[in-house]
């Protein structure tokens, strides 16, 4: 690895935490939520019914299926997320936003959209977001990942 290369890997990296950490920051700050939890909520938000199977809303938040676990359990414990058996899969388990679950993101929501605007969205202008959007399609598609 070159060192230019190094120091875009390790500017994105940085780049990542910090905008994390102010996401963070703001959700906690003004609706005691942590960004772990805004993204499950968000992800059930955006799913039919609000409900999305363990393993499914796993793979979109990345988290570990034991990470997830442990996640849904504290939202399960403020009344934000019930579990419910999928009748097809016995072994298999939904998590389901509630009524509350769906008020705290509908509050959250405008803050955490501001944060992204403010600390990403601003800096960017058309053409830096069109070529952005390309670098992130790029490194996203996991087609042209190794196995």
């Amino acid at each position: 690895m070159s060192p230019a290369e190094l120091a875009v890997w390790r500017t994105m990296l940085r780049a990542q935490v910090q905008i994390s950490r102010r996401l963070q920051a703001d959700l906690l700050a003004d609706h005691d939520l942590a960004l772990g939890s805004y993204d499950v909520l968000m992800h059930l938000g955006e799913a039919p019914d609000g409900r999305l199977r363990m393993n499914d809303l796993a793979d979109r938040v990345l988290l570990s299926r034991s990470g997830l676990t442990r996640l849904v359990d504290r939202l399960q414990r403020d009344g934000l997320v019930v579990r419910q058996s999928c009748t097809s899969d016995a072994r298999g388990l939904y998590a389901v936003l509630t009524p509350a679950g769906r008020a705290r993101l509908a509050d959250a929501t405008p803050t955490y959209r501001q944060g992204v605007r403010e600390y990403v969205l601003s800096r960017l202008d058309e053409p830096d977001l069109s070529t952005f959007g390309s670098i992130l399609d790029k490194l996203a598609d996991e087609s042209a990942q190794r196995p």
